[in-house]
């Protein structure tokens, strides 16, 4: 089972850890650890982590750092003719870009981006990510850790500073060897047809702009916690449990190309996932289970008051349209 603690920008009920029992906000929010799984991020030490302290925001937040980043990349195009930033390798220090010349050709008629065309770009990357994932069959959490580090670069950056095909390689090279799934620069380059030199001189100011907080929390783990859980209170069913956790594992699939991620804790989402899956597959009395859990556990926040943050989760969903090339081709052009 999982904890239900405040997290900083949202204080409603949140999943942290898998197979940790409730526990009300009288003790403090801690976690009473009832068996850990291996991996990175051992999920019972959520509620002290740098993920839930530092990378989880209010929507406000958000805006204020994308249009920070893309204000002054165009500070930067309109004084140098370009937005690219020269990385150091080994370092990851930041150079501003050499001026281009007025006599280039479109030198002096390129435009920046918007927000809403940097959005696009990022949206559509993230696609990207899963796909190279996909393609190198990793698990899930590889793709959900590279998405989340992919995010939280480009709260710092504008994707006209750091080219974003880059980053989304970077990302998963740099997830993989933090979920010990050991794949070289060189072969994840070979097998999709890239120079595996760009993810290597990217490595450095990538783990740079995400201070170091390697160590991220995904909400499929919290997944298999609840499931666990349901299936002692469903007295079975099994393969319909199966069904739920699949169906609620492909909700998180698109879950972590919206904003949630940056806005929800891990178990926040896995719930609101587990809610729409079993709104289409009846699998049981999703109120009903959440009501057993929070009278065992003696939690202090309504029901209810948990179902609209689950709602404000499924709404970022709906919300969400999948980009194709021409889509992305067509926004900024």
């Amino acid at each position: 089972l999982h904890s239900i603690t405040a997290s900083p920008s949202h204080p409603l009920p949140s999943g942290g850890g898998h197979l940790a029992v409730f526990t009300s906000r009288g003790e403090g929010g801690s976690i009473r650890l009832l068996r850990a799984e291996g991996g990175a991020a051992k999920m019972s030490d959520f509620q002290t982590s740098t993920h839930r302290e530092r990378w989880i925001f209010q929507p406000q937040d958000l805006v204020n750092k994308w249009t920070t980043a893309n204000r002054r990349s165009a500070e930067i195009l309109a004084q140098y003719g370009t937005t690219r930033l020269k990385v150091d390798p080994v370092d990851g220090s930041i150079s501003n870009p050499e001026p281009v010349p007025d006599h280039v050709v479109g030198s002096s008629s390129v435009k920046p981006l918007s927000c809403e065309e940097e959005q696009v770009m990022r949206i559509f990357y993230e696609q990207k990510i899963q796909e190279v994932c996909r393609a190198f069959k990793f698990p899930h959490k590889i793709q959900a850790t590279a998405i989340i580090y992919f995010k939280r670069f480009y709260l710092q950056w504008s994707v006209m500073e750091h080219h974003p095909k880059h980053i989304m390689l970077t990302c998963v090279y740099a997830s993989c060897k933090v979920e010990e799934n050991h794949v070289s620069a060189e072969e994840l380059g070979k097998g999709i047809q890239q120079d595996h030199q760009i993810i290597l001189n990217n490595e450095m100011i990538v783990l740079k702009s995400l201070d170091f907080d390697l160590i991220v929390y995904a909400p499929y783990r919290s997944i298999e916690g609840f499931i666990d859980d349901m299936d002692d209170f469903c007295n079975g069913a099994h393969q319909r449990l199966k069904d739920l956790h699949q169906t609620a594992n492909s909700e998180v699939d698109t879950m972590m190309l919206t904003d949630a991620p940056l806005l929800y804790t891990p178990g926040q989402l896995a719930l609101a996932a587990l809610y729409k899956s079993n709104s289409a597959l009846s699998v049981l009395d999703f109120e009903r289970y959440l009501e057993s859990v929070f009278s065992r556990q003696h939690f202090d926040c309504p029901v209810e008051q948990f179902i609209q943050i689950i709602s404000s989760i499924n709404h970022l969903v709906r919300m969400f349209t999948w980009l194709g090339t021409d889509t992305v081709y067509n926004t900024i052009m």
